[in-house]
């Protein structure tokens, strides 16, 4: 994760769909245009979801790391407010 400034973290692994997504998006709404969120979730759901729906929202998606213990970490850039 050294490529990146990481300006915020939230981890979602205690939580499970939708609610893995409503948490990501409420964390990068308290970023400015720009800044980049480290998501760390579970495999799976999230996994698939996650990143495909910021996308969606305007946001910018930058690296999915593969941790050790089988989790992930999902870095996003903010994109411009509309």
């Amino acid at each position: 994760m050294a490529d990146f400034f990481i300006d915020e973290k939230v981890d979602i692994t205690d939580v499970v769909c939708p609610v893995t997504f409503v948490k990501a998006k409420v964390a990068i709404e308290e970023l400015e245009p720009g800044q980049i969120l480290s998501i760390h979730m579970n495999e799976g759901e999230p996994v698939e979801n996650v990143p495909r729906s910021l996308k969606e929202e305007g946001h910018q998606v930058l690296k999915l790391i593969k941790r050790e213990d089988g989790t992930f970490d999902l870095l996003v850039r903010k994109g411009e407010e509309e």
